[in-house]
């Protein structure tokens, strides 16, 4: 798993695109800080870059790094949390500006799958996680549902975890107002 998850990085850290497996379903993913590579994750989708994209970290403790003072109850939720968990701050920074939303908000997780824990570790950043389909099409729940389309647009597709077949969903998404409120968008 170390050589392929080194040969993501080096993908990554270059400005490139990657599929990847994520602690949800199959995900597009890129330097959260390359303004260009999530340009080309917007266009990979075929989606309005109004519509903000999540990322992905390795600890929740990275998210203070992220998000300009998220609520306390955040990191409650998270360890709570029995599913995977997407929450939106308001506030993001230090981040590529077009993977913010409009409003400044940024979508992130922490996940715990091993793979794309072991890619964010390593690559000590903030990674792009939106599902691998171009925009309005099924979210892939297994690689065998990513299309030919997706495969083609990327520059690296990890050689892990392809041959499960189980069917993998979304995850939860809540938005956290800055004084804790909290507001169910996924169940």
């Amino acid at each position: 798993m170390n050589e392929e998850i080194k040969k993501a990085i080096k993908v990554m850290t270059d400005g490139g695109v990657i599929l990847y497996p994520t602690d949800t379903i199959w995900g597009i993913g890129c330097d959260a800080t390359n303004e260009k590579a999530v340009a080309r994750v917007y266009e990979i989708k075929r989606r309005i870059d109004s519509k903000a994209l999540i990322c992905l970290v390795d600890n929740a403790v990275k998210i203070d790094f992220y998000v300009d003072t998220p609520p306390e109850v955040a990191f409650d939720l998270i360890e709570a949390s029995d599913k995977p968990l997407t929450i939106i701050y308001d506030n993001g920074r230090n981040l590529a500006p077009n993977l913010l939303a409009e409003d400044g908000s940024i979508g992130i997780r922490v996940t715990a799958e091993e793979v794309s824990q072991q890619l964010c570790r390593q690559f000590r950043k903030a990674i792009v996680s939106t599902s691998a389909n171009i925009s309005g099409e099924p979210s892939p729940q297994c690689f065998d549902d990513v299309s030919e389309a997706i495969r083609q647009a990327v520059d690296y597709i990890l050689p892990l975890r392809q041959e499960e077949q189980q069917k993998n969903k979304p995850s939860s998404i809540i938005k956290l107002g800055s004084s804790g409120e909290v507001k169910i968008l996924r169940p």
